[in-house]
């Protein structure tokens, strides 16, 4: 298949923006579908790049030309970019794939990036030669039968039970890179550790939880060869999941735009499935850690949004997960709060396993909410409060019921200023004597303020006590006896810096 062959696609309308004929001749191997300003590490040479220009903004001027440039740098084949979001192609991105030498085909709104994924595999695939390495070892009416499944639009289980059942080979699952399975031809599914990666199904982008995997249940040498040629001609179903995956993230990403504007939001709640009656949930994640050099180092929001996805989905409730303009990653889900909860604590373990260069991944539970812009606002916010301030990597604010748990969602440059301007003269005392009146306003703020327990604890007389606690006073300018300035310096106590591995 040629980058030309576009043009002439039953019933898609793709139209050529730009481009000279001897571009348009350019050898197509595959299609990739993205958002990103830089996506360069995760294209291949020969790919198609398919956009819906949600990274595009008027005021960028040079954003188009950055873009082009990663795509020039990765070889791609061709641009087919959307005119949905921005009702045409801008000029910028035109005269940026003239500057590059990209040809640029525009897309219709009307027309799905999957129909497109789903025409150009069944393209490529359905013109493999029998004669090639792996794809000989299909028999050809297998694979004529395979590929008749394909375009009538079956679904994974179907067509990987079919093949299994006429090819001999032993049981095998198709999962997600994340490990969640997406088809199999036995239960229980094996669970996969990281060195048993399966076969690539499909184009893959270096995310550690987007792309397909078949998996034999049991490895034999055998069976190799015939299993390298079925992952290739399942390539046009995990071509099609990948496209509605990626056409989720985008609708998602504008329910979140909306969010943070002042639009309405019944296009975007419908867009992404979700009715305008039922409470949703709000979710928020992000991926800390990591070093700069680190493959994909520079996509942790959408690495993270994926992660949202991959635990959702077995719900089996509405959802949309995806990233906002700001960088953000978020999802809101139609479940009860605690349900979803559960279910992203329970999937957390084997996401987390799936990251390296010591990446966590955390995650943060806002509560239900009506599908109001105000409302749902609110409950992001609580949401993103609850992912910084946690101490477990799956914090919900149901479980934000006490001082501390509330204070550690506030930046650690303030809380240090709030302990050092209400407790410098303390650490300064206790620098330079060895009795420690941090300590024992601590065991006295332990004991509600009773003279006789914290005597009792710190092992000394309560007259001690009285004396220390005067002497606090004096240096703190606060009263012990009122509430008001027992809380200031509890908060002041639980605002104390901590070390970094702590936090």
């Amino acid at each position: 298949m040629i980058v030309g062959d576009l043009l002439n696609l039953d019933d898609l309308d793709i139209r050529l923006a730009w481009g000279t004929p001897d571009l348009l001749d350019r050898p197509v191997t595959g299609v990739s579908s993205t958002d990103l300003q830089d996506p360069a590490r995760y294209l291949q040479p020969g790919e198609l790049v398919l956009t819906g220009l949600v990274w595009w903004q008027p005021a960028d001027a040079s954003g188009a030309l950055r873009f082009a440039t990663a795509l020039r740098s990765a070889g791609v084949a061709a641009l087919l970019a959307g005119e949905g979001t921005h009702g045409s192609i801008p000029d910028s991105l035109a005269e940026a794939c003239r500057t590059h030498g990209i040809p640029l085909l525009a897309v219709p709104a009307g027309v799905s990036f999957r129909a497109v994924t789903d025409r150009v595999y069944l393209r490529l695939w359905g013109d493999l030669r029998a004669g090639a390495q792996d794809t000989a070892a299909i028999p050809e009416t297998v694979r004529r039968e395979l590929l008749d499944l394909l375009r009538a639009d079956a679904g994974a289980g179907e067509v990987l039970a079919h093949a299994v059942g006429r090819l001999g080979v032993p049981d095998c699952s198709i999962t997600t890179t994340g490990g969640r399975a997406v088809a199999t031809t036995a239960t229980p599914v094996p669970s996969a550790s990281r060195g048993d990666t399966g076969l690539p199904v499909g184009p893959q982008d270096g995310s550690p939880f987007d792309g397909w995997r078949l998996r034999p249940h049991l490895a034999t040498a055998a069976a190799e060869p015939v299993l390298q040629g079925l992952a290739e001609l399942l390539s046009p179903l995990a071509a099609r999941a990948r496209a509605d995956a990626d056409a989720r993230r985008r609708a998602a990403g504008r329910l979140l735009d909306a969010l943070a504007g002042e639009g309405g939001l019944a296009e975007p709640l419908a867009g992404c499935g979700l009715g305008e009656t039922e409470a949703l949930v709000a979710v928020t994640a992000r991926i800390d850690g990591g070093r700069a050099d680190d493959p994909g180092a520079g996509t942790p929001a959408a690495w993270a949004a994926y992660a949202l996805a991959e635990a959702l989905h077995p719900l089996g409730a509405p959802y949309a997960a995806g990233t906002d303009r700001a960088g953000r990653s978020a999802a809101l889900v139609a479940a009860p709060v605690e349900r979803v909860a559960e279910r992203l604590r329970r999937a957390r373990p084997a996401l987390q396993a799936r990251l390296t260069g010591r990446r966590t991944l955390r995650v943060g539970v806002g509560p239900a909410a009506a599908p109001a812009p105000t409302a749902l606002r609110a409950a992001l916010v609580q949401a993103r409060y609850v992912l910084e301030g946690s101490a477990d990597p799956v914090g919900s604010a149901a479980d934000l019921d006490s001082l501390d748990g509330l204070l550690r969602g506030i930046p650690p440059e303030v809380t240090a200023a709030f302990h050092a301007r209400l407790l410098a003269p303390l650490t300064t005392h206790d620098q330079e004597n060895s009795v420690s009146l941090l300590g024992t306003l601590a065991v006295f703020l332990d004991h509600d303020g009773s003279w006789a327990r914290t005597a009792e604890s710190l092992h000394i007389h309560v007259n001690t006590v009285h004396y220390r606690i005067r002497r606090i006073e004096e240096l703190t300018g606060r009263n012990l006896a009122r509430l008001r300035d027992r809380l200031d310096l509890r908060a002041a106590l639980l605002c104390a810096p901590q070390p970094a591995a702590a936090r």
